[in-house]
């Protein structure tokens, strides 16, 4: 069963794709995802933080993200960048969040909505990300004496 995070992953992902193609206002794609039949079962708060601020910063998401790509950022494809930019939000507005959780929530994104291999690509540049945002988080830990 999907947990109401994943779910508000699913229904930002498909509105930020929308909004690429067409941009609108928050609300705007609020109105349209709630016809989905499982917007009701989504956690809207954290579906509305993402959208807000994907919206009002996808320039600075997009520079955030430059460093850790292959290609200019207008290369992406729109599921890819829309996946992209909910993972940057997440690793920075939601520190209580472990980055691995966001990065497998990615990847499962990617998976399901993107192209072939798509996953990878977001795999591996969430993982260069989190190295520059959450250094600290990424290291790995020393294993606690007496567990060797």
């Amino acid at each position: 069963m999907k947990s109401a995070r994943r779910r508000a992953r699913e229904l930002a992902l498909q509105a930020l794709y929308q909004w690429q193609m067409n941009p609108a206002e928050v609300a705007t794609l609020l109105g349209q995802l709630a016809t989905q039949p499982h917007f009701m079962r989504a956690d809207r708060d954290f579906l509305e933080r993402l959208l807000k601020t994907v919206l009002a910063e996808s320039v600075t998401l997009d520079e955030r993200l430059t460093p850790c790509l292959d290609r200019p950022v207008k290369q992406l494809s729109p599921v890819e960048r829309a996946i992209l930019w909910i993972a940057a939000v997440e690793f920075r507005e939601f520190p209580e969040t472990p980055f691995r959780v966001i990065l497998n929530e990615a990847i499962d994104l990617a998976k399901h909505f993107g192209g072939t291999d798509g996953h990878r690509y977001v795999n591996g540049v969430l993982d260069r990300l989190a190295g520059l945002e959450r250094p600290d988080e990424r290291r790995p830990q020393p294993s606690p004496p007496g567990n060797d």
